[in-house]
């Protein structure tokens, strides 16, 4: 606790004193630029990662940046609801990372075993788990994690299409979906590019990700 403390008193006199014009407009509101839905994981930090400011990504976190289909989850629902209706945001990033342990208590369920919570949270990611059954059964421990994680951001994003306000904007074409991957060891971000059916470096990746159908295969080259 200390050194959050310590953190605070940084805050207010390094960044917030120099900063309090930015500070004085966000209490007018907030317009952020895109819905970013990542894990709870404490390595990962949106903000740091994307160098934006505050007020420039509504943020969404929990275990596995699991996104729950319409009408199973009134918490994570409500608020990609609020941020496409109020905010209107034109972006929705979800974004997975390496050595996720919620992916790797999809892979290994044991792990879990006394944790019913998250057994019962980790049944939104139960997509993933069939997908990686199906369609990779002899792929290498190491590799399979990172596959997993993956393969997970875009069984998400098959979630957030079933939400109505995300159907409503996107039919409108006011609304573009991102399938990004953090990678805690480079601190490069992976996404997925539609024209190659892989996660590519973020930079080639084009414009977020259309609708298209489950398949084996769309993942990087390992």
């Amino acid at each position: 606790m200390r050194q959050l403390i310590d953190g605070i008193h940084r805050f207010q006199a390094g960044v917030f004193g120099p900063q309090q014009e930015l500070f004085r407009r966000l209490v007018d509101g907030q317009a952020p630029d895109a819905l970013f839905i990542t894990c709870s994981d404490s390595r990962v930090a949106p903000n740091l990662i994307t160098q934006t400011k505050p007020g420039e990504l509504f943020i969404v976190r929990n275990a596995g940046n699991l996104i729950p289909p319409w009408g199973q989850d009134n918490g994570v629902t409500a608020t990609i609801e609020y941020a496409l209706e109020c905010l209107d945001v034109s972006d929705v990033i979800v974004c997975g990372h390496t050595h996720c342990g919620a992916m790797t208590a999809v892979l290994h369920p044991d792990k879990v075993a006394k944790l019913p919570a998250m057994r019962q949270w980790l049944t939104f990611a139960e997509g993933t788990r069939r997908v990686i059954a199906r369609h990779y059964p002899n792929l290498d421990p190491d590799a399979l994690e990172d596959v997993c994680v993956e393969e997970n951001v875009l069984c998400q994003i098959e979630n957030l299409r079933t939400h109505p306000s995300v159907m409503a904007k996107l039919a409108a074409n006011e609304l573009t979906l991102h399938a990004w991957v953090y990678d805690i060891e480079s601190g490069g971000v992976h996404a997925f590019s539609d024209a190659k059916g892989q996660f590519v470096p973020v930079t080639e990746a084009g414009q977020g990700v259309s609708a298209r159908g489950l398949r084996a295969g769309r993942i990087r080259d390992i």
